[in-house]
């Protein structure tokens, strides 16, 4: 099996998450995302958590070896001033 990409990733949590902003970047073992969703309204970063590890589903668990993530809503991503 090969390595997930990027890429790869950035369509696994797409599909399973509406996302207003989603940037991930990594080497095919290591992998950080910046995750931006209505979704994560009213959520604490653990429950956050949970709602990109269910988009991911098995991959999680087979394919990727570690993912770090920021969460945040699109009010929080606004707020941080990043583009």
């Amino acid at each position: 099996m090969s390595l997930p990409t990027p890429e790869d990733l950035h369509r696994y949590i797409a599909d399973g998450l509406a996302c207003s902003h989603l940037h991930v970047e990594g080497d095919g073992q290591h992998f950080y995302a910046t995750i931006v969703s209505p979704a994560f309204e009213g959520l604490n970063r653990v429950q956050r958590h949970q709602r990109v590890y269910a988009a991911l589903g098995e991959r999680m668990r087979a394919e990727i070896h570690a993912l770090s993530m920021k969460t945040l809503t699109p009010q929080e991503f606004a707020a941080s001033g990043k583009p």
